[in-house]
């Protein structure tokens, strides 16, 4: 399956341009970075009751965490340029230099999503097309947008295609965007990204991040149709409590191994070279919820 998926991506290096290298697994020497996800999160509905929670959410992210990530529905109801303005400025935005976005589809409830690429700008990535990647701490991250065309045959499809490619000698690739494939919230399950969720896969991707349904859970590795896959599976965490109304629990799906749907918090992953450990950190001072680790299997 290794060398399949090896195959795969050796063909389209060559179509980029890019050489392989002779051990395209080798792990890059570099210090562990600590960083912090979560999606849903400012509030600026009338009733105001649910803006603290953003506050909450922010306090909880530490000056050694070297990279945040929104997993969309960064603004409610709409995404509006006065919602990003006082109610994302006042939580997230005070640490918005370190934050590396993707949006969700409150985001674009104003037209475009005008609003949150003019708030993020550059950080949202090229063309306010709403996928870009970056490397950090050996890592690679990244950012789709669920709320584009993701099919085959899609500009977003062949510029992931291209990206793996290029970065296949990197051990350690984390993906992450708005609507979940698979959940056991009330949104639950959602095919719309399952090609791209494809590539990633046969690359060998770690990690994927989500929101939207406004819990908490962790899958066991698995891979694009749901199936367990220990040795090669991507890890799902859905992150949707960064701040906004929190959903009941549905019915688990398979392979969900723990559920969350009591508080806000946010997902701290520490990544190091070659591993990686997470921890679901809670609003309320708690211990944190659920907790880890893992190698990079490539």
């Amino acid at each position: 399956m290794r060398s399949m998926a090896w195959a795969v991506l050796g063909l389209w290096s060559m179509v980029c341009g890019v050489t392989e290298a002779a051990d395209p697994v080798q792990a890059v020497s570099s210090p562990p970075i600590s960083v912090v996800a979560a999606g849903d999160i400012a509030d600026c509905g009338s009733d105001g009751l649910l803006f603290p929670n953003a506050f909450r959410t922010a306090d909880l992210v530490a000056p050694s965490d070297t990279v945040v990530l929104t997993l969309g529905d960064n603004t409610y109801p709409v995404g509006a340029p006065a919602e990003f303005a006082n109610c994302f400025q006042a939580t997230w935005g005070r640490f918005k230099e370190r934050i590396r976005p993707s949006p969700g589809n409150h985001d674009y409830m104003t037209t475009d999503a005008d609003a949150y690429f003019d708030y993020f700008g550059a950080a949202a990535g090229p063309d306010r097309r709403g996928y870009y990647s970056f490397d950090a701490g050996g890592w690679h991250f990244i950012s789709l947008n669920s709320n584009a065309d993701a099919g085959v045959g899609s500009a977003q499809y062949a510029w992931l295609q291209a990206d793996l490619a290029a970065n296949f000698e990197t051990l350690c690739t984390l993906a992450y965007w708005h609507h979940p494939v698979f959940s056991s919230g009330p949104h639950g399950n959602n095919p719309h990204m399952s090609e791209l969720l494809k590539l990633l896969h046969a690359a060998g991707a770690e990690i994927v991040l989500v929101g939207h349904d406004h819990i908490y859970e962790r899958f066991a590795p698995q891979d694009a149709a749901g199936n367990a896959d220990p040795e090669r599976g991507v890890r799902f965490f859905t992150v949707g409590t960064g701040g906004a109304r929190l959903y009941s629990l549905r019915a688990p799906k398979p392979n969900s191994e723990v559920r969350d749907a009591s508080t806000h918090g946010v997902l701290r992953l520490t990544l190091a070279a070659s591993d990686y450990r997470w921890a679901f950190v809670p609003a309320d001072g708690s211990a944190p919820r659920d907790e880890g680790s893992a190698a990079c299997h490539r």
